[in-house]
């Protein structure tokens, strides 16, 4: 077994005895407190001094991703104003192996007098810090993982990992959905997928030109190709409805402009016009649909792959919104392969 080995087992064998050490009541006691929190619309502050500030830091933004607001206190900021973020219905979790650390005993009068619950996250259960506080977690540890047992090293692995159980079974209890998760983390795939619409990421209307049933063949090769008003090409044209310049009457993609070159001898290209060629029942999606589901509509058509889906109003069929374009999802961050990106 190699060194690095053996202190990885050190550090999971610190965590297993902690799950065992802990008393049952005080977790409990701990959730109450941090399920109040959300009832109230309250929030967690977390503090700890060094190493242990670290991962108070860590604990903190665990909670605030999951939807419990949750911040980092600064003990020795606190006591030069920054006391001033704590509010009687916050809940305080203080973190200190020694339970003996300055800073943070410091601020436990000054947290009690303004009614602030109180949580200690301590290696000695005997310490001042846990006998200042309503709840007390043992993160106790036999030794360190360091060949000095100085270090903090399982020490802070130990609570580490009772700050992500403490937020994984808050997240459970809460009933804390994907979609809700995903609010909080719109930069990743989840994000992405569970918070982006068609209505996001399509090129609107108004900033397409429509072409008339009665277009010629070389202008719609020149809006497929050049696009419309200035915005480059889309792989797609519409065609409006006679009468109702925002109705689509059809849709002309790369695909149909070929069917219909080879469907008529070339003698008699100069007669195509564009109601001719456009598809009139394309496949739409409509504004407010996840664009992942617009993702997999676009690839999953059992008819042939699509580059362009025209967006319509559910309300007033065939009025066009917009186009989404694949290259617009791809851009925005989604795979081409749908398995990549599921949950």
């Amino acid at each position: 077994m190699s060194a690095l080995t053996s202190c990885l087992e050190g550090e999971a064998a610190a965590i297993a005895a902690a799950a065992q050490r802990l008393n049952s009541a005080q977790v409990e006691a701990a959730l109450e407190l941090l399920a109040g929190c959300r009832q109230r619309r309250s929030k967690l502050v977390v503090t700890g001094v060094g190493k242990s500030g670290i991962v108070a830091r860590k604990i903190a933004a665990t909670f605030s991703s999951i939807g419990l607001t949750a911040v980092f206190l600064n003990p020795v900021d606190a006591l030069h104003g920054d006391l001033g973020i704590v509010a009687a219905d916050d809940v305080a979790l203080l973190l200190s192996n020694s339970g003996e650390t300055e800073e943070l005993l410091a601020i436990i009068p000054h947290l009690r007098r303004r009614g602030t619950a109180r949580i200690a996250l301590v290696g000695r259960l005997g310490s001042s810090l846990a006998t200042g506080c309503d709840v007390v977690l043992d993160g106790s540890v036999d030794r360190e993982v360091c060949p000095l047992n100085l270090a903090p090293t399982a020490s802070t692995a130990v609570a580490m990992a009772i700050g992500d159980a403490l937020a994984a079974v808050w997240m459970e209890r809460a009933g804390i959905s994907p979609e809700d998760f995903a609010i909080n983390h719109p930069a990743g795939s989840l994000g992405r997928q569970l918070t982006l619409t068609v209505a996001d990421l399509m090129v609107p209307a108004t900033d397409l030109e429509g072409l008339s049933p009665q277009a010629p063949l070389a202008e719609v090769i020149g809006q497929l190709t050049q696009g419309s008003n200035g915005k480059g090409s889309l792989g797609a044209a519409w065609v409006q409805a006679s009468g109702d310049p925002r109705q689509m009457a059809g849709l002309i993609t790369d695909g149909d402009l070929r069917r219909t070159l080879q469907r008529h001898p070339p003698e008699s290209w100069a007669s195509i016009r564009a109601g001719a060629m456009a598809t009139t029942d394309p496949i739409t999606v409509a504004p407010q649909t996840l664009a992942i589901t617009a993702l997999e509509l676009m690839e999953r058509n059992p008819r042939q792959a699509i580059s362009v889906l025209p967006v319509v109003d559910p309300t007033r069929p065939g009025q066009l919104l917009g186009l989404l374009r694949l290259h617009d999802l791809v851009q925005a961050g989604f795979s081409t392969n749908p398995a990549a990106e599921r949950p």
